[in-house]
């Protein structure tokens, strides 16, 4: 075996040009590859980390995913029902403070509860849209998206007492209203109150920012006229991946429906799912690019070294040993190229980690490009790299070994 690695580096070393740019090649391809998975790896995650930090991880409602059974279905096994008409159901979890007991019981997180209701927020001759929701501030500030959203005032504004509420900056722009000014807030079913704008939040979700207006769980109660009712529970997980398992034992316990983060952003979690396999795959096509220069020197050697394998072989070398050392050949290579390649890739993705840049559109601070630091980079970069060079150097190492030394040592070949 020694001699066999002795033969090998005596080959490439044989062929110094030829190898220092098949190594190059690797290694460009391997420090590249680390760059563009750090890059889109940790645009991945800091859009997660964003997906979750906007939205509950585990959201419970006062709807059912399949409507209740008719009566007369439970009694008859063929119905037909025409004409039904829905009574007037005031919408709402039952028992609030029972469900709230029992999930603080075993939830290893945060909750909270909401009485959500569409509306109308007015001022000074001018209609918005919103979505009226009434909380505890307390228990809202651990789940709530905006708690750090905030351009003026704070949840801490509601608990002053009195008619306050919190809106988006947009929608008071839209308004024409400021922090201390009075607006008045309708309800779908008509009823109408004066509240004082105490703080105004900005999320950069416009949807959110122009559409949204927080008062206290009271008087979203009194607004939309469900007295002690809620119609939404808020879970915050300690961990974000156990939302599926929390979602489905509440909804199985409280017969609401309770979807978890993963379920409602299931499309978007797909296209991440496809849009790492093209990473992957952009990855591989370039290590398959950097295998074909190693192809090509140890090739080159086979072909120039056809009299070497014949004196080999005929000393007493096998097939077998022929395959080994032009396959060592090919490794070595690679190895040499992912060895530089890690460096040049660190390089790179600290480079990428230094750039600053800010949002024009939203005036934000400096900010920095999210990259991911994973030694799995590092390992899958190195491990297509090797496994390109094995493959380009079994080729041309299986052809060797097939050679007759007696041809080629008569001049056949």
């Amino acid at each position: 075996m020694r001699l066999i690695l002795d033969l090998a580096v005596t080959h490439i070393a044989g062929r110094g040009r030829q190898t220092l740019v098949a190594i190059i090649g690797v290694a460009v391809g391997v420090g590249f590859s680390i760059a563009m998975a750090a890059l889109m790896q940790g645009g991945q995650d800091d859009f997660v980390e964003q997906l979750i930090n906007t939205m509950p991880h585990v959201q419970i409602t006062d709807e059912h995913r399949t409507p209740p059974r008719q009566p007369a279905e439970e009694v008859f096994d063929t119905v037909a029902i025409s004409g039904l008409r829905p009574r007037d159901d005031r919408r709402g979890i039952i028992n609030p403070t029972a469900a709230l007991t029992w999930l603080n019981g075993w939830v290893p997180g945060r909750l909270a509860q909401s009485l959500k209701t569409q509306g109308v927020i007015r001022y000074s001759s001018r209609d918005i849209g919103a979505s009226i929701i009434g909380v505890d501030p307390e228990i809202e500030q651990g789940v709530s998206p905006i708690v750090d959203d905030f351009r003026a005032g704070s949840f801490a504004g509601l608990r002053a007492g009195g008619n306050n509420i919190i809106i988006g900056d947009t929608m008071a722009g839209r308004l024409g209203a400021g922090l201390g000014d009075t607006i008045t807030a309708v309800s779908s079913n008509g009823q109408s109150r004066n509240f004082q704008i105490v703080g105004l939040f900005h999320t950069g979700t416009t949807a959110r920012d122009e559409g949204e207006a927080y008062v206290l769980l009271k008087n979203a109660q009194i607004l939309s006229e469900r007295a002690n009712a809620i119609n939404e529970i808020w879970i915050k997980l300690d961990d974000p991946n156990t939302a599926p398992t929390v979602a489905h034992r509440a909804e199985a316990e409280l017969g609401y429906k309770a979807v978890a983060w993963q379920e409602a952003n299931e499309a978007i979690l797909e296209a991440l799912v496809i849009r790492n396999i093209i990473m992957y795959t952009v990855v591989a096509a370039i290590m398959l690019v950097a295998g074909f220069g190693i192809f090509n020197i140890i090739s080159t050697i086979t072909h120039e070294k056809a009299r070497d394998i014949a004196i080999l072989k005929s000393l007493g070398f096998r097939e077998h040993d022929m395959r080994r050392l032009f396959l060592i050949e090919g490794v070595a290579i690679g190895a040499a190229g992912s060895a530089i390649g890690w460096l040049l890739g660190f390089l790179l993705v600290y480079a990428l980690a230094q750039v600053r840049f800010e949002l024009a559109a939203t005036g934000r601070e400096m900010t920095r490009l999210p990259i991911a630091w994973s030694i799995l980079h590092y390992l899958l970069a190195a491990g297509f790299a090797l496994a390109s060079a094995a493959v380009a150097g079994y080729l041309p190492a299986r052809r060797a070994a097939k050679l007759n030394p007696v041809d080629i040592i008569r001049g056949a070949t």
